[in-house]
């Protein structure tokens, strides 16, 4: 029996690991795109591309890794039915039921690692990202400035040009900006300056310059000398909303009593227990006739995680607006999940096995 469980476990453990990788390059093209767009729009500066990449990975991972398990040992078990193999296996005295030893060899590492990533290293990479767009904001370096060249301000809003830059990049000298909005054209020249950022918000402090302003096409154009002036660098373009609550720790969830941390918590939580659920529901639902294609159940595979994933979403949602109680959490969900998994289970091991088809 261990011989034929190590069997079933590298059989198993070679379609979920083709799988994942399938679904993992998908993940990281359509999470590229995104980024790209959000560089395009001046949100992310470009030279955090790869670095972001790398960090915002382990929540595509805790999507992704649940459904690569499901699929693979749906595949899997299939297969065995599709060659015969599983009919063998009964004649010998193995059930349906006894795949779940192999099974949870393999789902255990993986549940461990969505639960890992889900309840801590998700929150670290995506504070950790948070920062660098922050440290990002403050310096022009990593925004793309480089001495002796003009580089267009976030936004299309204008053109910048400076000839010394310090090595953080919040100090410089002799600056050139020019912005035009609404027909208005605005040129500033400074001696010096540096940039901050105030309340989220970033500001050029500009020292011994001049500013001239005016509308385009007319002769109103003015021009004022300064000591001190302050302009807002134009925000970049809003994106699509983010839950506030990705870089906050699980720890520092737990000590909050508000909807929306135990509707994060819930959520951490529920990703790992998902997983474990979709593995076992696997065994029945990969039952089929010999010789039958599997692209059907892969299509099922999918269709069901999709379904399981929407209800948990819609939950967490639910629940962070307060339109469910905070204790109901989002067991309401998962138990029904688990028990129907287990009934399936237990209903698929009384079943008498599939018949080989004639030769």
């Amino acid at each position: 029996m261990r011989l034929i469980n190590r069997y079933l476990f590298k059989q198993f453990s070679q379609l979920v690991a083709a799988v994942l990788t399938v679904l993992f390059l998908i993940s990281v093209g359509g999470f590229l795109t995104d980024l790209i767009s959000e560089i395009s729009r001046g949100k992310v500066p470009a030279g955090l591309m790869l670095q972001l990449l790398a960090l915002r990975m382990p929540r595509f991972l805790s999507f992704v890794m649940p459904l690569a398990l499901f699929i693979g040992l749906m595949m899997g078990i299939a297969r065995l039915y599709a060659d015969s193999e599983m009919a063998v296996l009964a004649s010998v005295g193995v059930s349906s039921q006894q795949l779940l030893k192999p099974v949870l060899w393999l789902a255990a590492p993986f549940v461990l690692v969505i639960a890992l990533a889900s309840l801590w290293i998700v929150p670290a990479t995506e504070l950790k990202a948070k920062s660098m767009v922050e440290e990002a904001n403050r310096s022009f370096l990593i925004s793309g400035l480089e001495p002796g060249r003009f580089v267009e301000l976030p936004g299309k809003s204008g053109i910048l040009f400076v000839t010394e830059l310090s090595r953080d990049g919040r100090t410089f000298k002799d600056l050139f900006v020019q912005r035009e909005n609404k027909g208005r054209l605005d040129i500033i020249s400074a001696e010096s300056g540096e940039l901050r950022l105030v309340s989220g918000v970033r500001v050029l402090r500009l020292e011994n310059g001049y500013r001239i302003e005016g509308e385009l096409g007319r002769r109103d154009f003015r021009k004022v000398e300064f000591k001190v002036n302050e302009i807002r660098v134009p925000d970049p373009s809003e994106s699509k909303p983010s839950n506030k609550l990705d870089a906050v720790s699980t720890w520092k969830l737990l000590q909050r009593g508000d909807a929306a941390a135990q509707s994060e918590l819930n959520w951490r939580f529920a990703m790992p227990l998902f997983a474990a659920i979709l593995s076992m529901l696997a065994i029945p639902l990969a039952r089929s006739e010999p010789r039958q294609p599997q692209y059907g159940l892969v299509l099922f595979a999918i269709m069901a995680y999709l379904l399981g994933m929407l209800v948990l979403l819609a939950g967490t949602y639910m629940l962070a607006k307060g339109q469910i109680p905070v204790a109901f959490g989002l067991w309401w969900a998962l138990l029904p999940m688990a028990l129907l998994s287990y009934w399936l289970f237990r209903r698929d091991g009384r079943l008498r096995p599939v018949a080989q088809g004639v030769a």
